[in-house]
């Protein structure tokens, strides 16, 4: 198989305070590929290979683990020893047979150093039982586990020392009981997950966030924006990180409001203040928030696929990294994004990608949802949707994504 045809997927794992923690990374073929298909555990370790020698992806994982899934093959491969041991986790896939030779080669990989995961744990059986005395982390899969089965699975791993991750998590609740049963790791995108509540207010920071934002766009006065950042301490402390960030390519320390705006210009702020919707006052800095880590990843993943595509229209650039921002504000705000658009004066394009996800800049939202869904079928028939992309294209743009919104909560040197 062509390794250009595999892309590139990732899922966040959170800790118990809901801070992002690692990600799964996923490598998938489309359908449409299968027949080329002649070796897939192969052509997945190749792409493995690829991914962090040419396209960066270690750097992309910055301060977080990456988790990777090895069936049987992939196991045995020597590509693993290629592997930086204090960046990633290996999962041994629940299709794989706990042999004596399989055993053996989890203790070798363990004594050089790698963390091990049980993956997709349902029932504790005999056979596993040499392998979680070697693992350091069970993934244990919620979907179509019912409670009493739930405690059942949990009391039996007790007695070994592993680390419980909840997989394919998809509410809150879930969360909070899986938290008193004792997980320490969450993994799916329940978080992003909007959730409309019927006549919900907006509160007074909500509010400030929005009028903020509906200043940017309307390109108000520098003391318009001076005005509401005075009367929000907080967000000054936001914007002073962001924008001291190493991401932001400032040589000099941002002291004030005023500052900013003269040393980033307009347009560099626009881009700073709407990221600064998503981040909140955590002293782990504002990408302890893993909805503002998905956000920035967003937007900067269009603004890159609109360089490539119409790089000589900086105008649509800009709105490109708009859409993607605004793409999960719904979530942070609780309110159907028509309602959001009503009180904004965006383009009409922008609008459209947001709502029914339609023109250049909608397609562009869908393929990074598809991707983040890890649906290859989706990203490959929305790839031919966009001429003068590719898989591969797609796939390195992700990569300098994620290292791009990695580095908003590391200080610039």
């Amino acid at each position: 198989m062509d390794t250009q045809e595999i892309f590139i997927g990732r899922q966040p794992i959170l800790d118990r305070n809901q801070s992002l923690f690692a990600y799964e990374l996923l490598f998938r073929s489309s359908r449409q590929n299968f027949a080329q298909v002649s070796d897939d555990t192969a052509a997945t370790a190749t792409v493995l290979s690829h991914a962090f020698t040419e396209l960066g992806l270690e750097a992309a994982l910055g301060p977080y683990l990456g988790f990777v899934n090895l069936d049987a093959r992939m196991l045995m491969s020597d590509v693993l020893e290629m592997l930086p041991r204090d960046k990633f986790v290996l999962e041994v896939l629940e299709t794989v047979e706990l042999t004596p030779l399989v055993i053996a080669r989890c203790r070798a990989l363990k004594d050089l150093g790698f963390t091990l995961a049980l993956d997709d744990f349902v029932t504790l059986e005999e056979q596993h039982k040499p392998l979680l005395e070697l693992a350091d982390i069970v993934k244990v899969e919620l979907m179509g586990m019912s409670e009493a089965d739930l405690e059942n699975t949990v009391k039996a791993l007790r007695h070994w020392p592993v680390k419980l991750l909840a997989e394919k998590v998809d509410s809150e609740a879930q969360v909070k009981r899986c938290s008193e049963l004792g997980f320490a790791l969450f993994q799916g995108y329940y978080f992003a997950k909007p959730t409309i509540i019927a006549g919900k207010k907006l509160s007074h920071s909500e509010l400030t966030l929005n009028r903020l934002l509906g200043l940017v766009l309307d390109d108000a006065d520098t003391g318009e924006l001076e005005a509401i950042f005075k009367s929000e301490p907080g967000l000054t402390l936001n914007l002073m990180r962001l924008t001291n960030s190493a991401a932001s390519g400032v040589r000099q320390k941002i002291t004030s409001v005023r500052h900013a705006i003269t040393v980033l210009g307009r347009r560099q702020l626009q881009r700073w203040l709407q990221l600064l919707v998503y981040a909140d006052a955590s002293p782990n800095g504002p990408l302890a928030s893993p909805l503002m880590q998905l956000a920035a990843t967003r937007g900067r993943f269009l603004e890159l696929l609109a360089g490539d595509l119409m790089g000589s229209d900086r105008d649509l650039v800009d709105r490109a990294f708009m859409t993607g921002i605004m793409s999960l504000m719904p979530t942070l705000l609780h309110v159907p994004i028509g309602e959001i658009m009503n009180g904004l004066n965006v383009a009409n394009d922008v609008r459209e990608a947001l709502e029914a996800r339609t023109g250049v800049l909608g397609r562009m939202l869908l393929l990074a949802e598809k991707q983040e869904e890890n649906d290859a079928d989706a990203c490959s028939a929305l790839i031919v949707e966009l001429p003068g992309l590719d898989t591969e294209r797609v796939n390195a743009v992700l990569t300098q994504a994620l290292a791009w919104a990695n580095n908003l909560n590391r200080q610039a040197d």
